[in-house]
């Protein structure tokens, strides 16, 4: 049976290591593929140097897909069974509202996390916890990743909250 996992957190809190855990672990029980849908874009050293630490972390038993748009695609063609990790949902909304596209991609990555066979496991910054924003850009991305959190979470079977290393379960499937 496939699951949904939204991994939420703040800048370095640890997220990206847990769903990748969380991703080994599903595939070693469903002996499947394991993907890692990478959405960063190197527009600058420090993003580069950002990129260099999440490769080093990945071992050889993933296979990378770097798309920085088209998201949902990769969602629809994933292999029955497979595990796919996105790293980062909030990139892909940056990369979305920056190229004009975002209310389509959305509308299309929603439903193709509706209807995978895929294992998803994605990963969010949770930004919505801080002061609104004094420019517009800056509150329609807050107000956009939370209205796509929240859409997210509505039909995932898991989501955590990880602060400082530690995983908050907030949502769990009924046993």
């Amino acid at each position: 049976m496939s699951f949904i996992h939204l991994v939420l957190g703040g800048a370095r809190s640890g997220k990206s290591s847990y769903a990748e855990t969380l991703a080994k672990q599903s595939c070693s029980t469903t002996q499947s593929s394991l993907i890692y849908l990478a959405t960063a874009t190197a527009g600058d050293k420090e993003m580069s140097e950002r990129i260099r630490h999440h490769q080093a972390r990945r071992k050889s038993e993933w296979q990378l897909c770097e798309e920085a748009i088209e998201i949902a695609a990769i969602v629809e063609t994933a292999p029955k069974n497979s595990t796919v990790l996105i790293d980062c949902l909030t990139l892909w909304l940056s990369n979305c509202l920056h190229n004009n596209v975002w209310p389509q991609k959305r509308s299309e990555f929603i439903d193709a996390l509706s209807a995978t066979s895929a294992n998803i496991v994605m990963v969010s910054n949770e930004v919505g916890s801080g002061i609104v924003p004094m420019g517009e850009l800056s509150r329609k991305f807050v107000d956009e990743s939370g209205w796509l959190h929240q859409q997210i979470a509505a039909i995932a079977s898991h989501v955590t909250l990880v602060v400082a290393g530690l995983e908050m379960p907030l949502k769990r499937p009924m046993e």
